[in-house]
């Protein structure tokens, strides 16, 4: 209680004017000059003295007391001690003092022990300076301790960054609550939309006009905005970002009102502003019956399981409550990180995971796998997705997207399988690399397979770029401004679709369980969003400024690289124009051509026997004949083909 109470007392002894605090300093050393004569004579005499009384050693105490006080005060002063700063008293501080006071000693010794007056005791001259050093050396020891603490506080909060939360809500009053005492940053306000608000004072903290922001970023030294609005809608919430980019903050947020359900708001809660919040659209309830449909209960497997869309499907399908899911991975350390996630959200749940490593290239291995635990329902999400890396390696590209998809079909068909759901892309459409042809192939396999009557349903979820996936230009567009820049980009003009991978999750679930077989579902990507805009977005809403020919002195430069091999300017979703409506609003159904399976046997036993001896031209070729609509954007870039053509072209090179 008297720690709390000592605390709260510190903070306004620390506001009071300088020439305050030395007089306050002043009055305490003279009292301490009476008060050790006072000891001084008692120690001598063994016996308390009264300065008011009369007699002869009261008299000598007086005279003693006078001496001290004229003698200290201006010695201190001369000294420097008074310039001092008491709370960051250390040995250097009170070396000073010991100094000063050796002085004090020596002119008071000799007046009193060495020349000696009437009624003052020789040895008194002693005594006291030496219990004087004492007791000023203990008043600024106590000063450090009882001031420096809270003056260090007071020092790191004015240096800390400075911040408004927008929204005076229940929830907003909570963060403003917890960061009270935050080492991270120091809120100094609120803004808020209802003007009737604007200028009242709630919890000791104003609420300012939104429109004042920018003036407020320069008088109020504002450095963050916090989101406190998770329950607004997401077209609000971007009406509010576009309002603040101007004012060169960093933007923060929260979760939505869903994560917080669970609990208080706390300032971890706290994250950087994530670009679905700017892309991101209004959420759609999905449909309870069709996540259950094909989950509930049964066996589920999930090829790709540590990998972007892979690992939230895996999530996704855990919340609805599978018998056992299976869990197949070539990547050792994916395949960990996502078991280990799992496990712990598992609880007391009685749920089977079955981490496998494993590749959906292996016959045997997806055999083995199928028969032992027979799946019902196979969501396919394992591809090599990297446009660049694949259109350098096209061989294993197409052996694991196009050849592995017909080696897990085949495994699925021949175990019983009733539902099997490939995860495709928007770049199998007119695709102009090998990554995007080898999916539009992989789809064309199911699609056969469906159409001579298999007993297991196929179908084909294609959509674009998920945020936050493993090469989006999200994270690395962020890491880039983390590090200050330049931003890469690799035309000024390209664009693509987005969507947040929790999304495009449970889309897969929903449009896998309306499947009839065959079906290419199209998910409703929304408008593509142009990348420089993007850039341009992150850079602002982090509270810097775009360096450009307009703006030399801005804080972080774009630089266009050019198109990397196989990129596309845009994406397409649909091959023809033929699309239907589904029961979901965010799932259509597209109609796209195939070859028939009789046709597509043979031409895929060829193309496996050019794969296996990478000649890339040959495939390259057949991919063209094999995929309608596979245009290729420039030479063969295989490194291994490059090698040896460079090998030939120079004669004896590596001989």
């Amino acid at each position: 209680m008297l720690e709390k109470y000592l605390a709260q007392l510190a903070s306004p002894v620390l506001a009071l004017p300088r020439t305050a605090k030395r007089m306050v300093v002043l009055s305490v050393d003279l009292s301490l000059c009476i008060l050790t004569v006072w000891l001084a004579y008692y120690l001598r005499l063994g016996e308390f003295i009264s300065f008011s009384g009369q007699g002869y050693w009261a008299t000598g105490a007086v005279r003693a007391a006078a001496a001290s006080v004229v003698l200290a005060l201006p010695i201190f002063i001369v000294t420097g001690l008074y310039r001092a700063i008491f709370r960051y008293s250390g040995w250097p501080a009170l070396l000073a003092v010991a100094r000063a006071i050796g002085i004090y000693g020596l002119a008071y010794a000799s007046m009193f022990t060495v020349i000696g007056l009437p009624g003052v005791p020789r040895t008194v001259g002693i005594i006291q300076p030496i219990l004087l050093l004492l007791f000023v050396g203990a008043s600024r020891a106590m000063a450090r301790v009882w001031l420096g603490d809270q003056y260090q506080n007071i020092l790191k909060r004015a240096s800390q960054p400075k911040a408004l939360i927008y929204g005076v809500g229940r929830t907003g009053r909570q963060l403003a609550s917890v960061m009270t005492n935050s080492p991270e940053i120091q809120v100094v306000g609120f803004l808020d939309d209802d003007d009737r608000l604007h200028g009242h004072v709630l919890n000791g903290l104003p609420i300012y006009n939104p429109g004042d922001l920018t003036g407020l970023v320069l008088t109020l030294n504002i450095s963050d905005v916090l989101l406190a609005m998770p329950g607004i809608s997401r077209r609000r919430r971007n009406e509010i970002l576009s309002q603040i980019r101007s004012a060169r903050v960093s933007v923060r947020t929260l979760p939505s009102m869903a994560d917080l359900i669970q609990g208080r708001v706390s300032i971890a809660d706290l994250r950087e502003l994530d670009i679905d919040d700017l892309l991101g659209r209004e959420p759609v309830m999905p449909n309870h019956i069709l996540l259950a449909k094909n989950i509930l209960d049964k066996v589920v497997l999930v090829t790709g399981a540590g990998g972007s869309i892979g690992s939230e499907l895996c999530r996704q399908i855990l919340a609805v409550g599978p018998a056992r899911l299976l869990l197949i991975e070539q990547n050792e350390f994916a395949l960990y990180l996502i078991h280990q996630e799992l496990e712990e959200k598992l609880a007391s749940r009685e749920i089977v995971l079955v981490p496998l490593l494993a590749s959906v290239q292996d016959e045997d291995r997806m055999c083995e796998i199928m028969s032992t635990w027979h799946p019902d329902t196979v969501y396919h999400a394992a591809a090599y997705k990297h446009v660049p890396l694949v259109e350098h390696n096209p061989a294993e590209g197409i052996k694991n997207n196009a050849l592995g998809t017909l080696c897990l079909a085949q495994a699925a068909e021949e175990n019983g399988v009733a539902d099997f759901v490939l995860i495709s892309t928007d770049k199998a459409v007119r695709p102009t690399n090998i990554m995007g042809a080898s999916k539009r192939l992989a789809e064309m396999v199911l699609q056969a397979l469906a159409d001579r009557g298999s007993a297991t349903r196929f179908s084909i979820v294609r959509f674009g770029n998920v945020l936050g996936s493993s090469g989006s230009v999200v994270p690395r567009f962020r890491r880039q401004i983390r590090e200050g820049g330049p931003i890469t980009l690799t035309h000024p003009e390209i664009t693509r679709y987005f969507m947040t991978i929790p999304e495009a999750a449970q889309l897969v679930i929903q449009a896998g369980a309306m499947a009839k077989g065959g079906g290419v579902f199209v998910l409703d990507m929304g408008q593509s969003v142009k990348i420089i805009d993007l850039a341009h977005r992150m850079v602002e809403l982090s509270g810097l400024k775009i360096r450009d020919e307009q703006n030399p002195e801005g804080d972080i430069e774009i630089v266009i690289t050019g198109l990397r091999p196989g990129e596309k300017l845009y994406e397409e979703l649909l091959i023809g124009d033929d699309l239907e409506p589904t029961s979901h609003p965010r799932i259509m159904k597209a109609r796209e051509e195939f070859v028939p399976w009789a046709d597509l046997e043979d031409k895929l036993s060829a193309l496996e026997v050019a794969l296996n001896v990478n000649d890339v031209s040959v495939i390259r070729l057949m991919m063209e004949q094999l995929v309608p609509g596979y245009t290729p954007s420039q030479e063969i870039v295989d490194w291994v083909y490059l090698a040896q053509e460079a090998e030939i072209q120079v004669p004896g090179l590596g001989n």
